[in-house]
């Protein structure tokens, strides 16, 4: 089978390494235009683009994939399949229908449940036990097309935002492999989303990050291992940000009278912040300007004491799930 594949981060770099091992013939790669990145601002290719160069692929990266000029340059590169994972630009209608087996779709989500850009992060921030992958006939609508497979991934204790995405990359890598041939075979049945179980999460934002400590502890440990690495839980120290890599849920439930975001306790490994209910473990921080690193080298640099205010205002970003209109 002819595929033209869309795709821009590492997670869909997995998929298309993935269909190129099984053997289809990947056509024309289109991914998101080259940006600059990093402290040196160097232009940068994207994962994608990466791996088509690399196997000697074709890549288009236009700045809008609706143009007549996009529609144009598409057509050059006649496929039976579009694949699309995480591209990052809205198809249009013309183009859902150029290929004979239409376009498909991996989301890091068992739909209906978190569509939209942040699926991954959304189900660690909600407590969530298992997530998984869903490949999607795309229609113009986001996320809303049929099912046409699924497979279920654990979320285990300690996953991160990170952890997650590579056990969904590697998921949908495998999903997509498979499903591609029962689309050829007419063996598949796509199957409609119930409308009434579907939530939204939506692009996460900086802001995201920030810790409101008046929320619960349990609460709190998870915006840390969900927003892990990007944008990551910060708070205030100091007048600076510091940003928090790895915490748990402390024992202490406070005496009530401590005021959250109050350092309740410091051992040489761990700093113990009061929250609503709960406190909350540091044990790996960064302070601004600085590398990551583990509470027990922080603390000769920066001695915290109990009763220091680690202060936090409620977050404008998403990291509660809304519900879909």
């Amino acid at each position: 089978m002819k595929i033209l594949f869309m795709g821009t981060p590492e997670f869909a770099r997995g998929a298309l390494q993935a269909i190129l091992d099984a053997g289809h013939e990947v056509v024309c790669v289109v991914t998101q235009p080259d940006r600059p990145s990093g402290r040196g601002r160097a232009v940068k290719y994207t994962p994608v683009k990466e791996l088509a160069v690399e196997r000697g692929i074709p890549v288009l990266q236009p700045v809008k994939i609706r143009t007549p000029e996009s529609v144009a340059r598409l057509l050059q590169y006649p496929a039976d399949l579009f694949v699309v994972a995480a591209f990052g630009q809205i198809l249009s209608s013309e183009i859902l229908h150029m290929p004979s087996y239409g376009c498909i779709n991996i989301h890091a989500s068992l739909l209906p449940k978190y569509r939209g850009a942040a699926p991954i992060q959304q189900a660690i921030l909600d407590g969530e036990t298992q997530t998984g992958v869903t490949i999607m006939q795309m229609e113009e609508g986001l996320d809303t097309g049929a099912i046409l497979t699924c497979a279920v991934v654990p979320i285990l204790p300690g996953d991160t935002g990170d952890s997650l995405h590579d056990k969904l990359m590697e998921a949908g890598a495998k999903l997509v492999v498979e499903t591609i041939p029962l689309l050829e075979q007419g063996s598949v049945t796509p199957r409609p989303q119930r409308e009434e179980d579907a939530c939204y999460a939506g692009m996460l934002k900086k802001a995201a990050g920030k810790i409101d400590w008046s929320r619960d502890a349990a609460t709190l440990e998870r915006l840390v291992r969900g927003l892990n690495s990007w944008p990551g839980a910060y708070t205030d120290f100091r007048n600076k940000t510091l940003k928090i890599w790895e915490a748990q849920i402390g024992e202490a439930a406070g005496d009530g009278t401590l005021q959250p975001g109050i350092v309740r306790a410091v051992t040489k490994e761990t700093i113990e912040v009061q929250t609503g209910k709960g406190t909350l473990i540091l044990k790996s921080v960064q302070p601004e300007g600085k590398k990551k690193m583990a509470v027990r080298d922080f603390l000769p640099g920066y001695p915290v004491k109990p009763g220091e205010y680690l202060s936090g205002q409620p977050s404008a970003g998403n990291v509660e799930t809304k519900q879909s209109n």
